[in-house]
């Protein structure tokens, strides 16, 4: 529900029901017109235009709020925001709109104009076609004792038009408020940008190496890829290209930006654990010590199939996780000696180049078994980046490592985070529905945490304040370089 963030200002959730109370001339529709999109708002004044022969048509009246009742119920009924702009003085028809919202688990929020009179009754003097004095005058006695019936409506919150207000998407509550935090006590945040799509047109190496400059220019530590032999449908059709990872990630160790280079994540069935071992071993050695290995028990049967590759169970993949991060250390060891180990037996670990410096390796996933797994032996776990999933599997983490011995700072917490980022309000929206296919908007928005930079820096610094130490960051509208700007200020207010 709206709360106040600093003196003056309080937040609405988006999405919301949000019904505006006040007299004509109160600064109804320019208070929407300043805070929503245009989509966004149901005016009666416009429908009558629609039904009648303009907005001052009264005729049109009966029609135009008619209209507006399916537009309304339409709108919230999908969980999109929806501003009803009209006087809002019926309790009957305000009773019709909470309920659709009460429906819908949509917050529902009325928002009261009680400006002055005087100021109501001169811009009503200053307009083309003003209302009756008479009836301004009813509207303005109207409005005084509103605030009463309102406060006994229900209404999840009733504020003042004459107050602060900015929006806060409802899937990043307290968002807003972290955003002030970090603004003004900075915490530090890695982030790793992972690319999962490759519009590459012609020049496949070209873009690469132009992403991973944008990349560095807009502050990354680092790049990840995907380990996948076909696209994955999360990210895009079958028969959109995928490169093998560690393959392009040696064309990109050719470049002097400094990022970090690895996957998120590797499956073990997909290469035998020595021969991993030694692609990342000469990856690190090609880019001056600056690999990591993301590894996990892979997840999709269908590319398993289609490469004639074996797909065992849940628990044979979990036990291969198992030997193949003991079989990793022991072939990045110091020396050629052999090794005995748990799961791995070895004549001699004669690998070579050897590691320029230690490898880290992120367990990605958060099953029971596999949080245990990264917490008795990886160097980080990559957890889902949603708040409510984080609050739930960091504890288990932390469990497992004090049932090994280890300190839970040992192992770092990393998260894959796949955002809809936009220049505005206006452009988020306009990603969301260049992007969501058949899923609903709401449902999507929700889902990739659709908003503004400011939204994603306060959800970022909640992540921050749970021991989050990297994001990895997968934009889903990534089509070149010039999209990372908008990132930019992100990733530069944690640097």
């Amino acid at each position: 529900m709206p709360v106040t963030v600093n003196a003056g200002t309080q937040l609405i959730p988006d999405p919301a029901l949000i019904v505006l109370v006040g007299a004509a001339g109160s600064g109804k529709s320019t208070w929407a017109a300043r805070h929503y999109l245009p989509t966004e708002i149901v005016s009666s004044d416009r429908l009558r235009a629609v039904v009648g022969s303009g907005e001052h048509d009264l005729d049109a009246s009966d029609d135009a709020f008619s209209l507006l009742e399916h537009i309304v119920a339409a709108r919230v009924g999908r969980r999109l925001t929806t501003v009803v702009d009209t006087l809002g003085l019926s309790p009957d028809r305000r009773r019709g709109y909470l309920a659709h919202a009460r429906r819908a688990g949509l917050p529902a929020v009325a928002v009261l104009f009680d400006t002055d009179a005087a100021v109501c009754r001169q811009r009503n003097r200053s307009r083309d076609r003003s209302v009756p004095a008479a009836v301004l005058d009813a509207q303005l006695a109207q409005v005084r004792d509103t605030g009463g019936q309102l406060a006994a409506e229900g209404w999840d919150a009733v504020l003042r038009g004459s107050a602060g207000h900015e929006t806060e998407p409802a899937h990043s509550p307290g968002s807003r408020g972290a955003a002030l935090r970090q603004q003004d006590r900075p915490a530090g945040l890695e982030f790793i940008l992972q690319i999962s799509r490759f519009g590459w047109g012609e020049d496949p190496a070209g873009w690469l190496r132009s992403v991973a400059s944008a990349a560095a220019e807009a502050g990354f530590a680092g790049l990840a890829l995907m380990d996948h032999l076909i696209q994955i449908p999360q990210v895009g059709r079958s028969w959109e290209p995928i490169p093998e990872p560690w393959v392009t990630l040696g064309l990109l160790a050719g470049l002097d930006n400094g990022l970090r280079l690895g996957t998120l994540v590797t499956p073990v069935t997909f290469r035998p654990p020595g021969v991993l071992a030694k692609t990342v071993a000469t990856l690190d050695a090609l880019s001056g010590g600056r690999a990591f290995c993301g590894i996990g028990a892979g997840w999709w049967a269908r590319e398993h199939a289609a490469f004639g590759l074996p797909f065992p169970s849940a628990g044979t993949r979990l036990a291969m996780l198992e030997t193949e991060i003991e079989m990793l250390r022991a072939l990045w060891q110091p020396g050629t000696k052999a090794y005995r180990g748990r799961h791995v037996h070895l004549p001699e670990t004669t690998c070579y180049p050897r590691p320029v410096t230690p490898i880290p390796v992120i367990v990605g996933g958060s099953g029971e078994r596999t949080l245990g797994i990264a917490a008795r032996l990886a160097d980080g776990c990559n957890l889902p980046s949603d708040v409510a999933s984080l609050d739930a599997r960091l504890p288990v983490l932390q469990a497992h490592c004090a049932r090994a011995g280890r300190d839970p700072a040992e192992v770092t917490v990393t998260v894959l985070d796949v955002p809809v980022i936009g220049r505005d309000r206006e452009h988020a929206a306009a990603l969301v529905e260049s992007l969501r296919g058949p899923t609903e908007a709401a449902a999507f928005a929700r889902r990739h945490h659709a908003g503004v930079a400011a939204d994603h820096i306060g959800r970022y610094r909640l992540l921050a304040e749970r021991g989050v130490s990297a994001v990895f960051v997968s934009l889903p509208d990534l089509a070149g370089p010039g999209d990372l700007a908008r990132l930019a200020p992100v990733v530069g207010s944690f640097a």
